[in-house]
């Protein structure tokens, strides 16, 4: 008799890739340091290291942020200026880098941030920004609560599109930030 696996579906999971004219380890170097994101970030404005080692495991992000009134504009997310908390989870030099964002308690939830690098020939490097959210945030949860199964899978639907655009935007400025030394 075969074995029932049951394996939870995701909420979000999307990545996207670009190729980057630089070594892994140079393009590591950049995307590792998140108080650089407002170089190429749609929302993240930058921030700071409030604890631990700089890009190393273990170590919290304080990250401030900017959304536009428009990004999903009849759903309660958050707009404006607000921070997030985020914790590095994975951090290997030269392959990849992932942040798991963090509840109002400082805790990790199921939602990671990351990128992958690799060896591309002639000296490039191919760099794949992803997300996955394998239960709803302390966020989500706020921004769902009041919703309808119709209005959830609408925002899950647009909220979803609007990531994956954003990780398409993020890589091409990453590509230009590495490109241009």
């Amino acid at each position: 008799m075969g074995e029932i696996i049951n394996e939870k579906r995701p909420i979000f999971s999307t990545d996207a890739d670009i190729r980057v004219s630089a070594s892994p380890a140079e393009v590591y170097a950049v995307v590792s340091d998140l108080p650089r994101s407002f170089e190429w970030s749609p929302e993240c404005l930058g921030g700071e290291w409030v604890s631990g080692e700089p890009s190393a495991v273990g170590s919290v992000f304080r990250g401030d942020n900017l959304r536009a009134e428009d990004v999903v504009e009849w759903a309660p997310v958050v707009r404006g200026r607000w921070q997030t908390h985020s914790e590095v989870v994975a951090a290997e030099p030269g392959r990849t880098f992932r942040w798991a964002m963090c509840d109002s308690q400082g805790r990790k939830q199921e939602s990671v941030w990351g990128f992958d690098v690799e060896p591309a020939g002639d000296g490039g490097s191919l760099l794949t920004h992803h997300f996955r959210m394998d239960a709803p945030t302390e966020g989500i949860r706020g921004i769902t609560a009041e919703m309808d199964e119709a209005a959830r899978e609408r925002f899950f639907a647009e909220w979803g599109d609007k990531i994956s655009a954003d990780l398409a935007v993020t890589l091409r400025r990453i590509k230009a930030v590495v490109e241009q030394g």
